[in-house]
């Protein structure tokens, strides 16, 4: 009975310790409470080659796997054109910025200005005016910086960004919108998808295009082709980009043969304007960018003006649109669809965005269709007159509703012939705006790319029980738990002593 009680005791004391342990641990787990350092904010600036956008991003100061998780939180359209169109008074250009980065202050709390990092991204517009006039490119980067500087956020530069970034960047942020790189799995944590595959994506500015994928053979070594590094997983990534392709420029070049097929220099029939539609142009306008070089006319007078007629025949504006691109440079290569570029086949599905999206969206189309719809709805709206368009499209611009059919006959040419997609392959277009209050745009990519530099800062974790007490009261339990465990040890030894005793002593009782 003596022996018994202690026994039971040690038991009772080692069972209490473990689950005081446990219950202690578990306390302290689930109790603690994670205190985030908050979020951290970047702006990004759109300098395009028809206007500039300003986009604010936010993200948690603490990252998953060394990338930013972003959002967009506001977009903000800079009033007047892109920052190219001032390189004879660069001076002018920052008045412009005052309205949308007045709202920018009012989004970001005024304790994070000085660490919210500000980014300006020239594209195509600025690639092209550098090319043609280094010294007024730089003026106008120059007078950027000049502003931005007496501004209370941290300036991190203007820069002119290549074909190439441009087209990764906007694959980035079209795959991160669509959930591509990161997914919240049952424990609300941050995992890549499982088997998960990345879109194409395809961009159309107004001075550039590009397209950017991952080739179904990514080993395979193509001139174009850039490794990225996000979430912690390499993605190596084709992607071309057109310079003179862009929406804008296409159409100069289009209106430059125009004028060197037509008999008079005064008097010009465009079979892609809507029919009875008139306007004058300059020369200037058309012939004096460096895109239309090759087709300037002779006798070039910058400004000489020439009226446009519009006729509307949907059949000759296709074959003149077609004439914009050099497919002989090729000689039937099946991996160089135009311009002597070397290109993969296409896989898998796409996105296109930017200027694709709203001649999309003015043909009265929208998401994913087949190429048959595509091109009667091309034909049909190509074929209506300039006041029958008025009354179609839900936004009337006359700059941009003179230019749809065009733009459409533009598209078709460089998605068909440009990019190798055909009646099968076409419905894997997705032709998209944005995602959620997000736009597709290269922007975003860009922040993304950059939050890989920025440090994250550690998570702030407040627990219920000071770190000295509890590891106190776990060594305290645990050497409790080891002493009764060893006593109970100790008392099986003796117990079974006793009884071998006994058994000896029972065995040598004389009868």
């Amino acid at each position: 009975m003596l022996t018994r009680t202690p026994s039971v005791v040690a038991q009772v004391f080692l069972l209490l310790s473990i689950v005081l342990v446990i219950a202690i641990a578990v306390f302290q787990i689930n109790q603690q409470q994670i205190l985030s350092p908050g979020l951290k904010y970047g702006i990004v600036l759109d300098a395009g080659s028809s206007r500039t956008t300003v986009y604010v991003y936010e993200w948690p100061a603490e990252k998953e796997n060394d990338t930013g998780v972003v959002s967009q939180t506001f977009k903000c359209n800079v009033k007047g054109p892109g920052i190219s169109s001032y390189k004879s008074n660069p001076g002018a250009l920052a008045k412009p910025f005052d309205d949308c980065l007045n709202k920018v202050k009012e989004r970001i709390p005024v304790h994070l200005h000085k660490n919210t990092s500000v980014y300006l991204g020239a594209t195509a517009g600025m690639r092209l005016l550098r090319l043609q006039n280094e010294t007024a490119a730089n003026e106008v980067l120059a007078s950027i910086q000049n502003y931005f500087r007496a501004q209370p956020f941290e300036f991190r530069g203007a820069q002119i960004i290549t074909g190439p970034e441009e087209g990764v960047y906007g694959w980035i942020t079209a795959n991160y919108l669509m959930g591509n790189f990161l997914e919240r799995n049952l424990w609300r944590t941050w995992v890549r998808p499982y088997r998960k595959e990345t879109m194409g994506a395809l961009d159309l500015g107004g001075a550039s295009t590009q397209i950017s994928f991952i080739p179904e053979d990514s080993q395979e070594n193509f001139n174009s082709t850039l490794q990225v590094k996000l979430y912690g997983y390499n993605y190596n990534v084709y992607t071309h980009s057109f310079q003179c392709y862009g929406r804008d420029e296409a159409e100069k070049k289009l209106l430059a043969l125009l004028l060197q097929k037509s008999n008079t220099s005064s008097n010009v029939d465009n079979p892609c304007y809507p029919q009875n539609y008139n306007t004058a142009l300059t020369m200037k306008y058309f012939s004096g960018s460096l895109c239309t070089q090759s087709v300037r006319p002779t006798n070039y007078y910058p400004n000489q003006l020439v009226n446009f007629h519009g006729t509307g025949d949907p059949g000759l504006c296709q074959e003149m649109v077609s004439l914009l691109f050099n497919v002989t440079a090729c000689r039937d290569r099946e991996d160089c669809p135009f311009n002597g570029i070397h290109q993969p086949k296409v896989k898998g599905n796409f996105v296109a965005f930017s200027g694709f999206y709203y001649t999309i969206n003015a043909l009265n189309l929208s998401g994913h269709f087949s190429l048959a719809d595509f091109n009667s709805s091309m034909w049909f709206f190509c074929s209506q007159s300039w006041a029958q368009l008025q009354f179609m499209l839900p936004k009337f611009e006359e700059i941009y509703a003179r230019s749809y059919c065009f733009s459409a006959n533009f598209i078709y040419h460089l998605l068909v012939y440009g990019y190798n997609f055909d009646a099968e392959t076409w419905p894997q277009i997705h032709f998209q705006k944005e995602v959620g209050n997000s736009s597709i745009a290269w922007s975003l990519g860009y922040m993304l790319s950059l939050t890989n530099m920025i440090p994250a800062e550690g998570k702030l974790i407040r627990l219920p029980l000071k770190p000295s007490l509890f590891a106190g009261l776990l060594i305290f339990l645990t050497a409790m738990a080891l002493l009764c465990l060893l006593f109970l040890v100790y008392l099986c030894i003796v117990s079974h002593n006793q009884k071998n005793i006994s058994r000896v002593e029972h065995v040598f009782i004389p009868e």
